[in-house]
């Protein structure tokens, strides 16, 4: 991010704390997605068992959580007795606290990349190790959360260095200013925004933690959230540096007690010399009038909605819909492109949940005529990280002693040969590609299981599954069946102590 920017959000802070008096609550950490104890709490949410505070937008704040956990019944069903134990685990604390927790273990991995759907990289086995450092002081949080993690090394998705024998990165490392409507953030932890279960079209945690502002507006009814955040330079075929920008924001409204609703954009902006001008940074425009169609089109511009209704007892129903660069006029010399996500999900019983979903995303999403454009930052998608597929996922979750949750799934996905990254086609070829999968249909049958959970001192996530692929690469007749799996295992211990409140 430009220091200019960095300086207008410092200020911006300051000026909020100065200003907010009696107007203050408050702050809270958010709950990060990898957080041991976070599918149990969305396990809850998928049966219906507790609201969702905050539908197709994660993370969630620990605070929020607590709230929803709290209002929850725990009259005696299957699940009360996890509905305490999470409530007790993010419970609110007194403030100005601080709290400090240390992991370490070790991870093993059949392909290094985390997305074992696609699996690439080397397998093998590397030690973890993490210090999680948080405070609040009144309305400020701040976090921090780096890591030491050797695996990145061989992920080809890691954006950092790859020649050393020790690597790290900063999975969490933010300061934020919340008050009753308006929340604050700069700095950098995992987003997603969309249907749990899939990567968000607009924003995900596919790829690795990236820097930003956020700003989020509003209450549980109406809802303004915004991400500005710099993407990775990038170099055209004449050597000419372009530099790189992502806004994205959302308003998202309560129709009623059952039915959310949410319009966003995003907007990859590019270019040599560019800079992320102001008006492209503004949360409450609709750039695709101002911008794309007002003062001229600079920039890859997509549109969406969200949806999620409550619709038959517990059973919830979403998706999500967007349009990549629409033409709306000149239709004959582009194509439309598109991604979409419909879920389902639901109670099972007294204790179990199910989910299922089908997505898609077509041929040249995601993609643009001006390759620095695509939706990708250092080569990975920052929502969704590949083109020309779709997806059709179902599974079960079932918590046990209310500290682990057992997921078993099965998965199809058909992947034609369109990449997220492959120049965008011009002239006749560009009308000759078909709207969805290119080439060869690349077939992948999955059926796994995770289990997540912490009880005392170990945090475990782990997930392995049987992958049956046919026309594996994209050649005709050719079959590979595989086993692919990945495992961490951490013991931690946890501080906290309140701070002397003596100036």
């Amino acid at each position: 991010m430009p220091a200019t920017c960095a300086v207008r959000v410092l200020f911006l802070v300051a000026a909020l704390c100065i200003g907010a008096g009696s107007a203050a609550a408050q702050a809270s950490p958010y709950i990060p997605l990898d957080h041991p104890l976070l599918a149990l709490l969305e396990h809850l949410i998928a049966r219906g068992d507790v609201e969702d505070p905050s539908p197709h937008v994660r993370p969630l704040r620990r605070a929020d959580a607590a709230r929803v956990l709290t209002r929850a019944d725990t009259a005696d069903h299957g699940t009360s007795r996890l509905v305490r134990r999470l409530r007790d685990e993010f419970a609110e604390r007194s403030s100005p606290m601080w709290e400090a927790e240390a992991r370490a273990g070790g991870q093993a991995y059949t392909s290094a990349r985390r997305d074992l759907l696609r699996p690439d990289g080397n397998d093998g086995a590397a030690p973890y190790a993490d210090l999680a450092l948080r405070a609040t002081f009144g309305p400020i949080v701040a976090v921090t959360r780096p890591a030491i993690e050797p695996r990145v090394t061989d992920d080809p998705d890691w954006p950092g260095r790859r020649n050393v024998d020790v690597a790290g990165r900063l999975v969490e490392g933010y300061v934020g200013a919340q008050f009753r409507y308006a929340r604050l953030l700069y700095g950098q932890l995992d987003h997603n925004w969309g249907p749990v279960g899939v990567p968000g079209i607009p924003l995900s945690s596919y790829g690795y933690e990236r820097q930003g502002v956020m700003l989020e507006i509003g209450n549980r009814a109406v809802r303004l959230t915004a991400l500005a955040t710099d993407l990775n330079d990038g170099t055209d075929s004449a050597g000419v540096v372009n530099h790189r920008y992502y806004f994205v924001h959302r308003l998202g409204v309560r129709l009623s007690s059952r039915l959310d609703f949410a319009a966003w954009e995003g907007n990859v902006l590019a270019g040599a010399g560019r800079q992320f001008e102001t008006r492209y940074r503004n949360p409450l425009s609709f750039g695709y009038l101002a911008n794309t169609i007002g003062v001229g089109d600079r920039g890859n511009e997509m549109l969406g909605i969200d949806a999620r209704w409550r619709g038959f007892g517990r059973t919830v129903l979403e998706a999500q819909l967007a349009l990549d660069d629409f033409w709306y006029k000149d239709r004959a010399f582009n194509r439309d492109r598109w991604a979409l996500t419909v879920a389902g999900s639901g109670p099972v019983g007294a204790a179990a949940a199910w989910r299922a979903m089908y997505t898609q995303v077509s041929s040249l999403a995601l993609r643009a005529f001006n390759r620095a454009e695509n939706f990708t930052d250092a080569g990975v998608g920052i929502g969704r990280n590949f083109s020309d597929y779709d997806q059709l996922l179902v599974r079960v979750s079932l918590p046990l002693f209310e500290r682990w949750l057992v997921t078993p799934e099965v998965t199809a996905i058909r992947q034609g040969e369109g990449r997220i990254e492959d120049p965008y086609p011009e002239g006749p070829d560009l009308i000759a590609t078909p709207a969805l999968f290119i080439g060869t249909v690349e077939r992948t049958f999955r059926a796994g299981v995770a289990v997540t959970g912490r009880a005392g001192l170990l945090d475990l996530s782990a997930e392995g599954g049987f992958l049956r692929i046919t026309n594996a690469g994209h050649v005709e007749g050719a079959t590979d069946d595989r086993f692919e799996a990945r495992i961490q295992a951490t013991l931690g211990l946890r501080w906290s102590g309140a701070i002397s409140e003596d100036e």
